[in-house]
């Protein structure tokens, strides 16, 4: 007897104990229970949590935007994430025009040049590149993600012009692979540069080329993000604050114009976006 009680206590120690918030329970709860706070003001689905995107979802938002930026060389003053912040504006704007879009996590990692021996982008230090099959496999597995939560409407958008073909191809074969529902579509109307910059004209900014991976457009629509995302103080103190020949002080005009540069870009993407889900009898 007293063998068999050592033994057991033995056992017992030798037992791993459950972390607190790793048991069956915690690890698989009811998909059906209520949630217990309000939920947050958001339509990032990495900011929420699976209630609010599960209760977003029951209250119509079933659109889903899959946008791809990048991690690349930029002019001088840019943060290498530049994409992926123009997207943090736009994409929020895309999907409250839409009023029923979600918004899913922002893809960095795209076709940015050969790795080695380096090409393009990765010829310049902090560059992050993935072959293009990695880049559609990875678009693939999240559409397909979406697909499996419920969204009817999936939204491929590209901010960089190294994004398209892959974003393209991958639409069109999983449009072909799920048929009429869920609809994938690649809008192509989004990535129009060249269109924003005659946007940007006819509200009165002219500039001339400076040689540099830089426009207004993009600075603008960045400063409204964080302006130190253009190293704005460090900038003003170099005297360097102005882009292709056009000053970026006060800050809050650059900001207000960026906020209207981004909502222009929003309107075009959205009609698009309509005309798309339209067509395919949404």
């Amino acid at each position: 007897m007293i063998l068999l009680s050592l033994l057991l206590l033995g056992a017992s120690l030798l037992q791993t104990p459950v972390r607190p918030g790793s048991s069956p329970q915690a690890a698989n709860p009811d998909p059906d229970m209520a949630r217990p706070i309000a939920a947050q003001e958001t339509v990032f689905l990495e900011e929420m949590t699976w209630l609010e995107v599960r209760d977003a979802m029951r209250a119509g938002k079933r659109t889903v935007i899959v946008a791809t930026g990048g991690v690349e060389m930029n002019g001088p003053y840019l943060a290498l994430g530049k994409h992926n912040y123009i997207l943090r504006a736009t994409t929020e704007a895309i999907a409250r025009k839409l009023g029923d879009a979600l918004i899913a996590p922002i893809v960095p990692f795209v076709p940015e040049g050969d790795i080695s021996p380096p090409s393009g982008h990765m010829r310049y230090p902090g560059t992050v590149s993935v072959r293009p099959d990695t880049f559609k496999a990875l678009l693939a597995d999240i559409a397909e993600s979406m697909r499996t939560h419920g969204f009817e409407h999936v939204i491929f958008i590209a901010d960089s012009g190294g994004n398209v073909a892959g974003m393209k191809e991958v639409a069109a074969d999983l449009s072909a692979k799920w048929g009429a529902r869920p609809t994938i579509h690649y809008i192509a109307e989004y990535y129009d540069y060249p269109g924003l910059s005659k946007w940007l004209e006819r509200q009165g900014i002219r500039e001339v080329d400076e040689g540099i991976h830089d426009d207004y457009g993009i600075t603008s629509i960045m400063m409204t993000v964080d302006p130190a995302l253009v190293r704005m103080k460090e900038r003003m103190a170099a005297g360097k604050f102005s882009i292709n020949g056009v000053p970026l002080a006060p800050a809050e005009r650059t900001i207000e114009m960026g906020r209207k540069a981004a909502d222009w870009r929003a309107t075009v993407t959205v009609e698009a976006i309509r005309k798309a889900l339209g067509a395919a009898g949404r």
